[in-house]
């Protein structure tokens, strides 16, 4: 039984004190939920704040991404030695908006990936396409291949370890998202191409999220699909009431 994730990738929003003031609405109103993993990944300014404040909770410190080297001269970037020693137990990687504004490649996500779980965090590995290759029926296409890429290398107890966020480029922050069918076809998609180039222990245990305007309205027929295991939520994360909505509309 695969146990459902809702992360909140809070993107280049809130200060330390808005982040603490989130994070306290969280905890108050998320007590009692434990058949959901709950994560969330504020900016590195806040991550040391954060995770003093939901020590012995049910909240889990994640960060937007990591860099795949321990130590050294790499201006502006933070390693997975770093984040762990914060507190995180999760690192995006592959969102997006990386490989959009900062170009990294599936090359560069696969070294974050294995620098990451070698420390001990677990990757939120992200997939997707844009709307320019979904309509040119490129999508199996393009997750294949960040798949394949992106996962290189790896060996079965690695990706054990593993989170997958499927997220069409052309839903994250547009206000459209796909149709519940839509998502559980690229989900299944996944799921295959799992079983074909890893194995079958290895698809039925890895959990797949689904991210692109996740609201509390869309989230429960989200998660009726069978191959979605939860959301990688955005604008709707910065709002305490709404991510709470989110979270315990997952439940069903």
């Amino acid at each position: 039984m695969r146990k459902p994730v809702i992360a909140g990738n809070w993107k280049m929003n809130k200060t330390i004190s808005e982040s603490i003031e989130l994070v306290n609405g969280l905890k108050r109103e998320l007590i009692d939920i434990q058949e959901v993993e709950i994560i969330v990944c504020p900016v590195y300014t806040a991550l040391s704040d954060i995770s003093d404040l939901i020590v012995d909770s049910n909240i889990f410190l994640g960060a937007q991404n990591v860099y795949w080297k321990t130590s050294g001269a790499f201006t502006g970037e933070i390693s997975p030695l770093m984040l762990k020693d914060v507190g995180c137990k999760y690192a995006i990687i592959g969102h997006s908006e990386r490989r959009k504004y900062f170009n990294e490649s599936d090359q560069s996500v696969n070294k974050r990936i294995k620098a990451a779980l070698r420390e001990g965090l677990t990757p939120i590995f992200c997939v997707g396409e844009t709307l320019e290759e979904r309509e040119a029926n490129k999508t199996t296409d393009v997750v294949k291949r960040q798949l394949s890429e992106g996962l290189e290398g790896l060996e079965k107890e690695a990706l054990l370890n593993l989170i997958i966020a499927y997220e069409p480029v052309w839903a994250i922050g547009t206000g459209k998202t796909a149709t519940p069918e839509q998502a559980q076809e690229i989900h299944g998609f996944i799921r295959s191409w799992l079983v074909e180039n890893c194995s079958e222990e290895v698809a039925e245990s890895l959990r797949i999220l689904y991210g692109g305007s996740v609201k509390e309205t869309n989230i429960k027929e989200l998660m009726q699909q069978n191959d979605i295991d939860g959301a990688l939520v955005g604008g709707a994360s910065l709002d305490s009431s709404s991510f709470v909505g989110i979270v315990k509309n997952s439940l069903g």
